[in-house]
């Protein structure tokens, strides 16, 4: 099982599109999180989820054999390796969970969808977000944006 969780770091003030958070991913295998490292992991995190959420969808489309991310403005990475089995999830030197592309889109969107909830409407990002969302959500959901 796959859990993805998108946070945001506290006291930042008003929530905005360029708040830093952090972004981690469980498995039966492992955690890769970018929380707690030195130097710091952390992230723009809406533009990063905005990044995840463009990308991870055109590997899931695509026939690629590996992909790999790296967080706005952070030394973050997150890669995802394709094989027989499906897929394994992890940073360049480890493997977090192994999982199936429905379930990795699944987790993917759901906590973008929970994170979504501190996006302010009227912010720069917002229609970014919901414009990489709706997209992300036919991979899901197909027919449903």
């Amino acid at each position: 099982m796959i859990t993805v969780q998108f946070t945001v770091r506290p006291d930042q003030g008003a929530a905005g599109g360029f708040d830093l958070g952090d972004m981690a991913v469980s498995g039966d295998l492992g955690t890769v999180d970018s929380a707690g490292h030195v130097p710091d992991q952390g992230m723009m995190i809406y533009l990063s989820v905005v990044l995840l959420l463009d990308s991870l969808g055109n590997f899931l489309r695509g026939n690629a054999r590996v992909f790999s991310f790296t967080g706005a403005d952070s030394s973050f990475s997150l890669v995802v390796r394709r094989s027989k089995g499906g897929l394994s999830v992890g940073s360049k030197n480890t493997v977090a969970v192994r999982t199936t592309p429905l379930e990795l889109a699944s987790a993917v969107l759901s906590a973008a969808e929970d994170l979504a909830r501190r996006l302010p409407p009227d912010d720069t990002v917002t229609s970014d977000w919901e414009a990489a969302v709706a997209e992300f959500r036919a991979l899901v959901a197909p027919g449903r944006k």
